[in-house]
């Protein structure tokens, strides 16, 4: 039995900065991985100053295609775009725009999904969480679609004309950038006397963030280089000499091997704590 797990996301370079080191994994494994890319990043900053350039922000939506190709080939990864257009991240008080992904219908906007599942028949299933991981309309809008078309593939009076049903056997939101991740890192570099910049961080940290409860920690040190790679493939959207690109990788692998999950949902029994996405399939 080969297993198969889809990975659903609201922008290109989301799948290489949340979880790409477990997709890697799992892919060298022999699994059948494929992620589901919400929106085509139309949208979106261009983040790595060296490529601020006119042209690129004239053809960011090709651009931003590409680098999705050349990362996926370096996770090992198949990937599918669902159709639908950035949301951007609108100002305070300012409306979103007409057509964009988030104004979706959550019906409508789950159809695509719905119909990839049905196709690609995953026996897991993985997102964010209900706050999107951050407060981007986008990514909120990812969560709800999955978290509906989970459901929906499996009943076959919903979404007629999208393949035979299906039923995923978990759902999981990704656990990536948890404040204890960034302490640990801290940490970390300041105890082996390396400077770091993470303190600023932690300092702005609210009390009021949202924590997420971590059932399954799939240990995948060895696939950081890949991850950093397929990062880096993003060139529009990642600084390689700013931000997650600076801390010491070896300082990672040491205080956190680990990408960190939630089980939301499963139909079949597996106990938790977890290692495997897989656990309770095998």
């Amino acid at each position: 039995m080969r297993f198969r797990l889809l990975s659903v996301h609201a922008h290109p370079d989301d799948e290489s900065s949340k979880g790409a080191a477990t997709l890697a994994k799992y892919a060298a494994e022999g699994a059948d991985v494929l992620v589901a890319t919400c929106t085509g990043g139309e949208r979106g900053d261009v983040l790595n100053p060296a490529m601020d350039r006119p042209g690129i922000r004239a053809d960011l939506p090709a651009i931003r295609r590409a680098e999705m190709e050349a990362a996926c080939g370096i996770l090992g990864v198949r990937q599918r775009f669902l159709g639908f257009v950035d949301s951007g991240l609108p100002a305070a008080g300012e409306p979103l725009p007409d057509g964009c992904f988030a104004r979706t219908p959550l019906s409508e906007a789950a159809r695509p999904l719905v119909a990839l599942i049905r196709e690609f028949r995953p026996q897991v299933v993985v997102t964010y969480d209900e706050t999107g991981g951050y407060p981007h309309p986008d990514h909120i809008r990812t969560h709800e679609v999955t978290a509906e078309a989970f459901d929906a593939a499996a009943d076959p009076s919903r979404h007629p004309g999208t393949g035979g049903p299906w039923r995923p056997d978990k759902l999981y939101y990704q656990g990536a950038f948890s404040k204890e991740w960034f302490q640990a890192l801290h940490d970390g570099m300041t105890g082996r006397g390396l400077e770091s910049g993470i303190g600023p961080i932690l300092d702005g940290w609210p009390d009021t963030a949202p924590k997420l409860d971590i059932t399954t920690r799939v240990h995948c040190a060895e696939y950081f280089a890949v991850r950093d790679r397929a990062l880096l493939a993003h060139a529009t959207q990642i600084d390689p000499n700013a931000g997650f690109m600076v801390h010491p990788r070896d300082v990672e692998r040491a205080v956190w091997p680990t990408e960190d999950y939630h089980l939301a949902r499963s139909r079949v029994e597996t106990e938790l704590p977890e290692n495997d996405l897989f656990a309770g399939l095998r």
